[in-house]
């Protein structure tokens, strides 16, 4: 049990960003593409996180032409290479899989001032 523990505590990431479920995000993700490597950028609304220590995930939705999109990164992955925060969002829940059924301005989250 200790050997797990040590394993994955090594690689947990050390400073870890400090975002809740409702903000809207960017994410910088490293991509490989054969022996080429470059940063995309996913910006949406958090709509769930899950987890805890190295397992830790935050799902990320957007609508890109008109078709919703959402992705699951986990926290502590090393392709992950920063979250910035653009927007805080006011909610009441701890999942916000409702948005998946709104569209428009239904869809927006509330901003936290």
């Amino acid at each position: 049990m200790d050997l797990i523990k040590a394993l994955t505590s090594e690689q947990l990431k050390s400073e870890v960003p400090q975002f809740k479920v409702g903000d809207t995000v960017c994410v910088h993700n490293r991509i490989k593409e054969g022996a080429r490597e470059r940063i995309q950028l996913f910006e949406g609304t958090v709509i769930a996180r899950r987890g805890s220590g190295i397992s830790e995930t935050f799902t990320v939705r957007r609508v890109a032409y008109g078709v919703g999109v959402e992705k699951t990164f986990p926290l502590h992955s090393p392709f992950v290479e920063k979250v910035v925060v653009t927007r805080k969002g006011k909610v009441r829940r701890a999942k916000l899989y409702y948005l998946r059924d709104r569209v428009g301005k239904y869809a927006k989250v509330k901003e936290s001032i």
